[in-house]
């Protein structure tokens, strides 16, 4: 996938702004893409030079000018491309995988901080998903928004980013409590 294809995806349904675009990958997409502000807009300036968006330019009376981006007919058509594709199966590709396969050979204190520290992380993100999750429905039941709510896709996005971040934050307050318990029979023997 490329980071066009998630700033087509970002932009279906709503005009967003440069800065607004940004917010919506920090909050949302970035549970599957992760780009930072200037990638987003010089991504933007590519879009708009292939024709797949277009974007206008809002006058604002207190802060400076802005310009809001909407998904073309060639923009959806792309995105229409795109998803018909196969999607390539993902891997993990984490520092911390690394580190823990090591854990036989070294100082594991250090690594039980760092999963500490990522189980941490993790747990911000599983609380920051379910207020977005919630504020997606609602009053609506889950149930009865994955049946009836508008923009289903976000909302679907946004369950996989909680289920990966529930699995990190499991798998490291597990890693971690297996490597102390190591570490205390160490010291007992």
């Amino acid at each position: 996938m490329a980071l066009r294809h998630a700033v087509l995806a970002a932009l279906l349904g709503e005009e967003l702004s440069g800065y607004q675009l940004a917010k919506a990958f920090d909050v949302g997409v970035a549970n599957f893409w992760h780009a930072l502000p200037q990638q987003l807009y010089a991504e933007l300036a590519r879009l708009e030079k292939d024709g797949l968006i277009t974007g206008r330019e809002v006058v604002q009376d207190t802060r400076p000018n802005k310009r809001l981006f909407q998904v073309t007919d060639a923009g959806s058509a792309e995105l229409e491309q795109f998803t018909a594709t196969a999607a390539k199966p993902s891997s993990i590709r984490d520092d911390l995988l690394v580190k823990v396969q090591a854990a036989d050979h070294v100082d594991t204190g250090q690594l039980i901080a760092q999963l500490a520290e990522r189980a941490t992380f993790a747990q911000g993100k599983i609380e920051l998903f379910e207020r977005l999750l919630h504020t997606m429905r609602g009053d609506s039941t889950e149930e009865h928004f994955l049946r009836h709510g508008e923009r289903i896709g976000p909302y679907l996005t946004c369950l996989r980013g909680l289920a990966f971040e529930q699995g990190n934050r499991d798998w490291c307050e597990r890693s971690a409590a297996v490597l102390r318990e190591r570490q205390a029979t160490r010291v007992g023997d």
